[in-house]
């Protein structure tokens, strides 16, 4: 869990929950929704009130790598999120054997993002781009949540 530029370890979310996080002078209301199956079937109840997705893949698990496009494919696709940002963070970059952006983007299918530069974009475009990142060692993700923060209103 990030909050207030602190890392806590935690178990995997079972029910959702909410926190403001801040990343340098930018607040976030985030949503914890989890991503085990059974809390997949709540996520369209958060879709109304949703500025911004950031999705998180384990840069370690490849046997969940399908399963993370699967679900990644279906968010991208809902008309409720055509506009709506997505942030997608590779975790676990600090264990030598996680996933590289590279390999992480082909497994994923986004080959095609809006660049990390935060720059304007044409009308209809949405803006996804991916960070790698470790929760554990705090980084990377600070420059996504910086890139979000860029395209939110």
């Amino acid at each position: 869990m990030l909050k207030d530029d602190k890392v806590h370890a935690h178990t995997p979310t079972f029910h959702p929950n909410s926190e403001e996080l801040v990343v340098g002078n930018v607040r976030f209301q985030t949503h914890d929704l989890g991503g085990h199956e059974a809390a997949r079937k709540l996520w369209k109840d958060y879709f109304t009130v949703v500025d911004g997705v950031v999705y998180i893949v384990d840069a370690l698990d490849r046997e969940r790598f399908p399963e993370a496009k699967r679900e990644l494919d279906a968010l991208l696709g809902d008309d409720m999120l055509n506009n709506v940002p997505f942030l997608v963070l590779g975790n676990k970059v600090d264990i030598a054997t996680a996933a590289s952006e590279s390999e992480l983007r082909s497994e994923l299918g986004l080959f095609q993002t809006t660049g990390k530069e935060g720059k304007e974009l044409s009308q209809g475009v949405r803006p996804i781009e991916i960070f790698m990142c470790s929760v554990v060692r705090k980084m990377g993700y600070g420059e996504g949540f910086k890139w979000l923060a860029s395209y939110l209103k």
